[in-house]
């Protein structure tokens, strides 16, 4: 049962198995992701393309029906008014994939996402010295 599992190596990888019109809203989400947080590097993390700066700042995942952002609870939490329409778990939001995704509203999500690593970095570095 386990050889059965796909592991992907990169997030071009993991975008290419989805359908053309699920790659080029997955292609656009990279995009919205990468200018809103330029110093973030990308990896796949639990299979899912991860984008981090001092930790892990948001997932992106694409099913059936939609696509799943992961920016831990309080990234949810700061925009849940935003976010109401959506359906949300802890640390999560689905974006139905029939309609436009909230750019503007991801970008600042992944923006508030940078300043709270960043502040927990600098905490850290403090701590240390």
């Amino acid at each position: 049962m386990e050889g059965n599992k796909i592991t992907f190596m990169s997030i071009d990888e993991y975008i290419s198995k989805f359908p053309p019109e699920v790659q080029k809203i997955l292609k656009t989400l990279r995009k919205v992701i990468q200018e809103s947080a330029p110093d973030s590097e990308e990896k796949i993390s639990y299979q899912m393309p991860t984008f981090v700066l001092h930790g892990n700042l948001v997932f992106f995942a694409a099913y059936k029906n939609h696509i799943g952002l992961y920016s831990i609870p309080s990234g949810i939490d700061a925009f849940k008014h935003e976010l109401s329409e959506y359906k949300q778990g802890k640390g999560s939001v689905q974006f139905p994939i029939e309609k436009p995704l909230p750019y503007e509203l991801i970008s600042r999500m992944v923006k508030f996402r940078v300043v709270q690593n960043i502040k927990k970095a600098e905490g850290k570095m403090r701590k240390k010295k």
